[in-house]
């Protein structure tokens, strides 16, 4: 891959540099794989340090709290001082973490090994979800979920991994991951070479087409940043329960084997990547309030026949759950940076953050919830969540501003190349 001229010789041109969408895809793959590792060897940690589960859930806390809430802040400070090669950067962090996790002897050092991951994982989303947008060519759905769909894979992959490797050969064997590191950051100077010579030519273009085409009131933002976040709560709740307890359900309601259960999640995740990479380039097509409002309130009636089916029918459902489902977070990502075209790293950090965290909140509160009734009943209630998507109704539909809008000094020919004269007003 020469990322400097890789599918675009002119920066200003509207097309999709996929080597970069490639390699950014990629990356997220690693460093997903690499964060996904630290709750797969809890067991391991548990015998070796002979920790209590306080301290277990000090360790998820430590690593989600620098994961998530550091994401916004990141975000908001590329906004405005990009840093081509901070990726890169990001990608160390976890590098060292994972060196500590390897060798630690102390709890201590656990905890800080969390936190190098986590906070090299919130670098990296925001940051990374930018330079998707950058190398879009105009298709932002579509590069989004070319980019989020690595993701999928690693944390699918990592807990693979975990069990073979790490398992197998011990707590040092975590080192050996330090190649994937090394390799996420060969990828990421290169990317970070493109980013400086070209992306941040292409993120000024689309920041100026987009803030001419669509200019809606702070007040009706704020207002459809707030749906979205409602939208965000629904599916990763929903979420929790099918990636945390999904396989005790259908062993405690159909008395299956681990393995016939762990078969069903694949399943299911399986089908969530394919959403996942759906999603974005559906949402390209047809807009992406439509994708949105199906995605949430269109799995409602799946979920809701879901703790009533038996075996079979169970896993028939996962599949248009997870598809349907996984549809909805490539479109929000980016309907919400068309929404702040400005703050598209901002945005990134904030709807990456807030995911992450509700991830792990959602487990540990339908956890408690299900400890204190029962896993059939957990299901029972988040058959429900997806009644949340009826708050879709709210958002605006950002095509017809943007034709309402639209600048006759802004115009984009047939082949997607832009002319972005500003207008009258911004001279």
């Amino acid at each position: 891959m020469n990322p400097t001229t890789a599918g675009d010789g002119d920066p200003t041109a509207g097309k999709t540099v996929f080597p970069i969408l490639t390699a950014i895809s990629v990356c997220h793959l690693l460093n997903d794989m690499m964060q996904s590792l630290l709750p797969a060897i809890y067991p391991m940690l548990k015998s070796n340090y002979g920790l209590d589960f306080g301290q277990i859930g000090l360790l998820t806390f430590t690593f989600q709290f620098t994961a998530s809430v550091l994401q916004p802040m990141i975000g908001f400070y590329i906004d405005r001082q990009p840093q081509p090669y901070s990726l890169a950067v990001g990608m160390g962090f976890t590098l060292a973490g994972l060196l500590l996790l390897a060798f630690a002897h102390h709890y201590a050092v656990l905890l800080l090994a969390a936190a190098l991951v986590g906070t090299g994982s919130s670098v990296f989303h925001p940051e990374s979800s930018r330079v998707a947008r950058m190398a879009s060519g105009g298709q932002h759905g579509l590069a989004q979920s070319l980019f989020q769909v690595g993701g999928n894979a690693g944390s699918a992959i990592g807990p693979l991994l975990a069990a073979f490797i790490v398992l197998r050969y011990g707590q040092s064997s975590v080192a050996w991951f330090s190649l994937a590191a090394l390799l996420g950051i060969f990828l990421l100077v290169r990317v970070g070479h493109w980013y400086q010579g070209r992306g941040l030519a292409r993120m000024k273009l689309q920041t100026t087409q987009s803030a001419a085409r669509i200019a809606l009131p702070r007040n009706k933002v704020l207002r459809a940043i707030a749906v979205l976040i409602a939208l965000i709560f629904s599916k990763f709740f929903y979420m929790a329960s099918m990636t945390s307890y999904y396989t005790f359900y259908l062993i405690d309601q159909f008395h299956v084997s681990v393995q016939s259960a762990q078969i069903h999640l694949f399943v299911f995740l399986a089908a969530v990547a394919v959403g996942t990479i759906a999603g974005g380039s559906i949402g390209d097509r047809i807009g992406r309030k439509a994708v949105i409002w199906v995605s949430i309130l269109g799995v409602l009636p799946f979920t809701l026949l879901l703790p009533y089916a038996n075996l079979f029918w169970t896993g028939v459902l996962s599949v248009p759950i997870g598809i349907v489902l996984a549809s909805a977070f490539p479109a929000i990502v980016v309907y919400a940076q068309d929404l702040i075209p400005s703050k598209v790293g901002t945005v990134a950090g904030l709807f990456f953050g807030f995911a992450f965290g509700l991830g792990g909140i959602g487990a540990a509160v339908l956890g408690e919830l299900a400890d204190a009734t029962s896993i059939q009943f957990v299901f029972h209630v988040c058959s429900l969540l997806p009644v949340v998507g009826l708050l879709a109704g709210f958002l605006p539909h950002l095509e017809t501003e943007s034709r309402r809008r639209r600048m006759p000094s802004v115009t984009v020919d047939m082949t997607g190349n832009a002319d972005a004269s500003p207008p009258p007003s911004a001279k």
